[in-house]
């Protein structure tokens, strides 16, 4: 027999219009953060260019290829501060991305049981939260010491080689690179851990099926079906190395040289404007101003290069 439904009774999950209003107050206040965000970016793009103008005028592009900072005579030119703030920041990544991303592995696979998981957690969420002062002083102290023999050893047996040909000076632009590995590496280490405990569960369960290891299953599945994820992590790591200031003001040596090795001094765009923006005259403030445009582009042009390759990887996964 087959029951009779009342059709006249009113479900209880019908919603209110209340409940419509909040929903629809809610995307308009969403909607209008994002484009505050957008106005706020644009407006310090513009507050920045304008400073900017006298030095992009007296200087142009010759302001990116020149290696001259003379505060004196007023001649500019940003080349060694842009060459090593690319320089520490690919340093940093080349060391870091496999560091983190092993990290990551680590900690979503079950390796280890949960009351020795989260500790581990902690302890690498704890780096993103030392000041960076802390690291330079860190480093000032104990790190450049204990790496200073290493540094000696790459020269003495691979100084023919143009990336360790300068004899190590203590503060230098490797050093910078390994302290900001460090720095970045909770950044990669959580976005890599949250990509890959995000790959469903019935890719595991395939691969499992298919015969394969577990470590094939994490090398050959796992690790591609999650590398968009990785990839942005990445990046947000590259952009945060890009921009650090105080710890590699501390420990990069602060030189006006635009060098191929590793093991010399150097300077990136963010200690320079660290050094000098106190006591700038007009010109001065404006070529930093300059420069500060140049990092923010890099930045911009590095945040937007990530998202194309993420949205291609994702296509292709």
């Amino acid at each position: 027999m087959t029951p009779v439904v009342d059709s006249s009774a009113t479900p209880s999950w019908k919603r209110t219009d209340l409940s419509r209003k909040i929903d629809s107050g809610f995307v308009w206040l969403t909607g209008a953060f994002a484009i505050a965000v957008a106005i706020v970016l644009l407006l310090i793009t513009l507050q920045v260019g304008s400073q900017a103008l006298p030095a992009m005028q007296e200087f142009g592009l010759g302001f990116l290829v020149s290696s001259r900072w003379d505060p004196v005579a007023n001649i500019f030119g940003a080349w060694p501060q842009v060459f090593g703030t690319i320089v520490t920041s690919l340093i940093a990544l080349v060391l870091a991305i496999p560091v983190g991303v092993g990290v990551g592995i680590f900690l979503s696979e079950d390796f280890l049981p949960p009351r020795l998981k989260q500790p581990i957690v902690f302890l690498i969420e704890l780096l993103a939260a030392i000041p960076s002062v802390v690291y330079g002083l860190w480093g000032i102290f104990v790190f450049i010491p204990f790496i200073r023999p290493f540094g000696n050893w790459l020269h003495q047996n691979l100084g023919w080689f143009p990336l360790f040909s300068t004899p190590p000076a203590g503060p230098g632009i490797y050093v910078a690179g390994i302290i900001l590995a460090i720095m970045i590496l909770p950044i990669i280490s959580a976005i890599s851990r949250d990509a890959l405990v995000a790959v469903p569960l019935e890719l595991r369960q395939a691969a499992y099926g298919l015969g394969a290891t577990r470590w094939e299953t994490i090398f050959r599945v796992i690790l591609p079906a999650a590398s968009a994820g990785i990839l942005g992590g990445a990046m947000l790591g590259l952009g945060r190395a890009m921009g650090e200031t105080m710890a590699v003001t501390m420990v990069i040596g602060n030189s006006n040289v635009a060098s191929p090795s590793i093991l010399s001094q150097g300077s990136t765009v963010a200690s320079l404007l660290a050094n000098q923006f106190a006591e700038a005259g007009d010109l001065q403030m404006s070529s930093l101003m300059y420069a500060a445009l140049v990092l923010f582009l890099l930045t911009l042009v590095v945040n937007v290069l990530a998202e194309f390759i993420v949205s291609r990887i994702r296509l292709r996964y």
